[in-house]
């Protein structure tokens, strides 16, 4: 409702029923030196309240005369446990057409409701308000003995940490290896970051380049020589990374392999590990790069599609806590990296080859050379009108690559590859990014070569298809793309 008040205007206050709900809005604000009138209709309350010092004079709210008693205040809060009167007194001041700033005791949602019908601006109701209280100290509470746990694993590590983002990584799990590090180099640890895989896509090329993040090849280390591990973003692998049990395990998702780690963080209620990390960067109280910040901002924007997909309030929270010590140039360039010309013929011919059943769309590029753009044309796929879901794949180096995406909730987009292709190639991703590999041979029964290039294609497009429209839930037919 608008009421013509600004809350900088609103110098006069009357409070109507003051237990111990409007006993204590009363002292804050006196606290805080405003104008405040308190009327309640119990003689002895009011007398305890004036030898306080507050301003209180007995009156019964039902009444009419309140009416003027409070026409000269701003705002009026009517506090009173007696909902009833609440509302009676409501529709009094609202049928006298006058413009007052009015919040309201509720005693549950119900009448909260009913109230926001009467035209009250702010409606409270004391026990949900507690409620969130509760949960916010709880998490709170929660917090800081995580921490303390994380931080003893980290202390307690004599040589160096070992800090393995998920295969072929995502922004998401590169920016929380980045604070993970970080965070341990604060408190003298020296850490590497690992990977294995490739790292694929254009964005997180540039992401790493323009950052100048320093990311280790699994192949090219040995474990055994790092005296902590930890894994980050990896809940959705397919298979273990590591064959031993971990030190530390952070993500967003349940994991689906027990890797018997010493600290464990999954929270479900988030959608991106670098909000997570994001809040172990506040506990520890750490001093926040310009990179740590714009990596973690990156994250979470990747990760929840700029806000667009499963955002939660602890997403928008760490972002907004980390959006003025980011550099926003830098991030512009990583979200806007240039296209090459062989990733355009690819992202063409995957436009040109397209299938679309529904809101599915599976396409073909043919023979390529550089694989890792299947990736950004999946991705760009996923913006055509009524697309919620693309996969892209194509011949290279005796092996069909097949990349795929998601915005749909209801599809695990790895698990409909897993479901298609885990029995013959390599998947790796999760809900709504993944990718698999499989031999050719395997496939097709037929060894690569010149002379039967189109046969196999042939072949391969066909199959592929075939399996995953299956997958998807979606009968395969004929082409009806343009």
């Amino acid at each position: 409702m608008s009421t013509g008040i600004s809350m900088a205007s609103m110098s006069t206050y009357a409070i109507l029923g003051c237990g111990s709900v409007g006993h204590a809005v009363a002292e804050a604000l006196v606290g805080e030196g405003k104008d405040v009138l308190i009327l309640d209709h119990d003689e002895g309350r009011v007398e305890a309240l004036r030898d306080q010092d507050l301003d209180a004079r007995t009156a019964d709210i039902s009444e009419p005369d309140v009416v003027d008693v409070v026409a000269d205040r701003d705002v009026l809060l009517i506090l009173s446990s007696d909902v009833e009167a609440n509302k009676d007194a409501v529709r009094r001041f609202r049928e006298q057409g006058d413009d007052h700033f009015i919040i309201v005791r509720a005693s549950d949602p119900v009448t909260a409701d009913e109230l926001d019908e009467m035209g009250v601006d702010v409606v409270i109701n004391p026990s949900a308000v507690i409620a969130d209280s509760a949960l916010r100290a709880l998490e709170t509470g929660e917090l800081e003995h995580k921490a303390e746990q994380l931080a003893t694993v980290v202390d307690e590590t004599d040589g160096r940490m070992a800090i393995l983002a998920h295969r072929s990584p995502d922004p998401d799990s590169i920016a929380s290896a980045v604070a993970l590090k970080a965070i341990a180099e604060s408190r003298g640890v020296g850490a590497d970051i690992l990977y294995d895989g490739e790292i694929g896509h254009q964005e997180n090329r540039a992401f790493v380049n323009l950052f100048g993040i320093d990311l280790t090849p699994l192949s090219e280390v040995t474990l055994d020589t790092y005296d902590t591990v930890a894994l980050v973003d990896h809940a959705k692998a397919s298979e273990p990374v590591v064959e031993e049990p971990v030190d530390v395990f952070i993500d967003h998702f349940e994991p689906e392999i027990d890797y018997g780690a010493r600290f464990i963080d999954v929270r479900q209620n988030v959608s991106s590990t670098s909000t997570i990390l994001t809040k172990y960067v506040q506990e520890f109280d750490l001093s926040l790069s310009e990179d740590v910040a714009t990596a973690l901002l990156y994250g979470i924007r990747a990760e929840t599609l700029d806000f667009k997909r499963d955002t939660t309030p602890a997403d928008l929270t760490a972002a907004a806590y980390l959006y003025p010590f980011a550099d926003h140039d830098t991030l512009e360039q990583v979200e806007s990296p240039s296209m090459s010309p062989e990733t355009l013929d690819v992202l063409a011919d995957a436009i040109r080859n397209r299938d679309v059943k529904g809101s599915h769309l599976v396409s073909n590029a043919g023979f390529i050379r550089n694989r890792e753009a299947l990736s950004e044309a999946a991705q760009h796929l996923l913006n055509l009108e009524g697309i919620t879901t693309t996969a892209v794949f194509a011949i290279a180096d005796d092996t069909i690559y097949l990349a795929a995406r998601s915005k749909d909730i209801r599809m695990d987009i790895g698990s409909v590859l897993g479901a298609a292709f885990g029995d013959i190639g390599e998947v790796v991703g999760h809900s709504t990014d993944a990718t698999v590999q499989i031999p050719l041979g395997i496939f097709t029964g037929i060894e690569a070569s010149e002379d039967n290039r189109e046969t196999l294609l042939s072949l391969v497009k066909d199959a592929v298809k075939s399996k995953l429209f299956t997958a998807m839930g979606v009968e395969s037919g004929g082409d009806n793309g343009s």
